[in-house]
Formats: C-alpha cells, sequence, structure tokens
C-alpha cells in the first residue's frame, strides 16, 4: 500500500496525497453544522492556497448535511456567486447560490468538463456538498487540465490553439433545456441580444427552432498562476461520447444536423471519434477519485481541474455553488490571438 504524502500547511491543517486520488483533508475537531462556515473562514487563506497548489481539495469531516449548510460555505469561500447561462441540462435551485447537480441520467457516466467552458464567462471555483452518498458508484473525478494538455498529442493541441474548437446547439422541446430557459430570456430578441453579446451564431428553423454556433479557445492561461490549460468541452459535448444507442436515437429523431449538441474543430471540421477516443483516453489516464461520503466537501478550482460523474445506484444529492466569475478575455485564449480579431464562427 502506497503511504500517503502529507503536506502541512498550517498547525491543524493536514492533506493527505495518494497516488490516483485528490488531495484529501481530513478535519478533526467536531463541528455543528452551522459552525462549517466560520470553520472555513478561518482558514480561508490557508484554503485557498491548497486549491491553487492541488487544483482540487476533498475535505472530509466538516459535515455538510443540506444546500443551507453549502450556501453558507459557498459565501465564505468564493468572492461573489457566479451565474450560469448556456446550460444543456437542468438543475434544481436549492438556494440563493446552491443548485442540485445536473439531471442526468443515474446510468450513463458525465464525461470530464469544466463548467461553461462554452461561454465567455466561467466559474472558477467549484463548491460542490455531498449531502448524502450513493450506494455505488457516483465519483466525481478529477483531471489536471494542464497534465492533460501536456500529454495530449502534440499536433492536435497545435490545432486546437490555432483553430479553437466549435460548440453547435439545436434547441428543441424533447431533450435539454429551450432557448429561453438556456439563455435566460423571454422571448427571440432578447435572445439574439444574448447571443450577439456572447458571440453566437443564431440559425432560427422554419418550424421556429433555434440552432446556434460558437467558437471558442480549447487552451487557455490560469488567470492566477499563468499556466497553460486544455479548457473546453471538446470531448463532453461530443455526440462520439453518447452512448451508441442514446446517439442513435437522436440521429433518427433529429438528423444529424439537428443533435442537440456537437462539437468540432475551430475551422468547422466535425470532431471524428479518433480524436474524441484520444482525448478520452488522456483524461481517463489523468484522472484522481475518491468515492463521496456523506458530509464531504469539494473544492475544485474550475480552470485548473475538470471533473467528471460516473455511473451510480442508489439516492446520490450533491448540491453546487459556483463562485470567482472569471471571463475569457482575461485568460490570454489561444485563440483567438491576441492579435486577431474575435471571430466566433
Amino acid at each position: 500500500m502506497d503511504t500517503p504524502i502529507r503536506t502541512h500547511t498550517a498547525p491543524d491543517l493536514c492533506v493527505e496525497v495518494n497516488p490516483g486520488k485528490p488531495a484529501l483533508l481530513r478535519v478533526t475537531e467536531r463541528l455543528r453544522p452551522e459552525h462549517a462556515a466560520d470553520w472555513i473562514t478561518e482558514r480561508r487563506a490557508e484554503l485557498d492556497e491548497l486549491v491553487l497548489r492541488h487544483g482540487a481539495v476533498l475535505v472530509r469531516g466538516l459535515g455538510i448535511p443540506d444546500a443551507a449548510a453549502l450556501q453558507r460555505v459557498g459565501e465564505r469561500i468564493t468572492t461573489r456567486a457566479a451565474p450560469e447561462r448556456e446550460a444543456f441540462a437542468r438543475r434544481r435551485q436549492l438556494g440563493a447560490d446552491a443548485v442540485s447537480s445536473l439531471e442526468w441520467p443515474a446510468d450513463q457516466p458525465m464525461c470530464m468538463h469544466h463548467e461553461l467552458s462554452y461561454a465567455l464567462e466561467f466559474p472558477r471555483t467549484l463548491v460542490i456538498g455531498c449531502f448524502s452518498a450513493p450506494e455505488r458508484g457516483g465519483v466525481t473525478g478529477v483531471a489536471d487540465a494542464q497534465q492533460v494538455l501536456a500529454e495530449l498529442p502534440a499536433p492536435l493541441v497545435e490545432r486546437f490553439e490555432r483553430e479553437g474548437w466549435k460548440l453547435s446547439r439545436s434547441y428543441n422541446n424533447l431533450l435539454g433545456l429551450s432557448w429561453q430557459e438556456a439563455f435566460g430570456v423571454a422571448d427571440r430578441t432578447a435572445a439574439e441580444q444574448y447571443c450577439r453579446a456572447n458571440k453566437i451564431i443564431t440559425e432560427w428553423q422554419p418550424d421556429g427552432r433555434l440552432r446556434t454556433h460558437q467558437r471558442r479557445s480549447a487552451v487557455i492561461h490560469h488567470p492566477v498562476t499563468g499556466a497553460r490549460c486544455w479548457f473546453n468541452q471538446i470531448g463532453f459535448l461530443s455526440e462520439w461520447n453518447l452512448d451508441p444507442a442514446v446517439r442513435e436515437f437522436m440521429v433518427g429523431q433529429f438528423g444529424p444536423e439537428g443533435l442537440p449538441f456537437t462539437t468540432a474543430f475551430g475551422g468547422g471540421e466535425p470532431l471524428d471519434p479518433e480524436t474524441a477516443a484520444i482525448i478520452g483516453e488522456v483524461y481517463e489516464a489523468a484522472t484522481l477519485r475518491e468515492p463521496w461520503q456523506s458530509g464531504d466537501l469539494f473544492l475544485i478550482d474550475n480552470i485548473r481541474m475538470a471533473h467528471s460523474r460516473e455511473p451510480f445506484t442508489g439516492e446520490r444529492e450533491l448540491g453546487l455553488v459556483f463562485g470567482d466569475p472569471v471571463r475569457l478575455a482575461d485568460c490570454a485564449p489561444a485563440y483567438p490571438p491576441p492579435t486577431a480579431a474575435a471571430d466566433s464562427r
């Protein structure tokens, strides 16, 4: 058995780092749930340092029982909440800033991704609380975006740095969110205004449905450390990461041009299944896993670390707070080049 590496950052904070697992911080003192936020406040500087160093820290023993406790902790560990726009699946609102995990079939995995990495503004900090751990599975894996970038084939990285990546979405009444829900607007004019402001191309179909395209950088620089990070949802939102039976159903229902979401190289060439597989394999090799325990708190740097969700059985109840919003323009994106005009096509 590997001996954990212990990193001491303060007299009462000791982090365990084991191969294949995220950094684990054990809370040794007994705390009432209403005192968890105060514990966070007293150690805010040390926790910020730990997350910056490791990318993600699982805090165990703090005892986060519900959304109210998570809301209080989120207010102490982040500077301000980051609004979610352009979501592709529903969440339940659990509090002022706390939301549920995505409504996603329990038997289907969620591939590695960074929250809102297709938007012009995204959260830097994810605060996740486990109110009820599943009977089996359901791990939230994390993978270091700097490591992933280093291990992807150099020609592939160079192409994505040069071209960026493209996300295409088709909004329908059967799967996912409506465009009204995704953009937080009520009418077509407001949707077009949102899309223009966020460099999203709109295509209204004859039947009134909306199809959109947005071109984004696949590689950005961390706003604090300056490190290059593989930051995107090229793989997660690719049709090739769908279960084959689900993809076949969707193609039959909507046609290949009407899929709810799919990705491409920035120049427009569709992402091929071989490239999607390569990205998935590199993510898998970099994945760190630790099964949830009820009451756990997971602090994740959303730019440094991608995260995933494995299939599960039994009840799994998590809450999230998105915090510390960051604009893409402040992260020195590889696409478009600094001297080029922005182009969302």
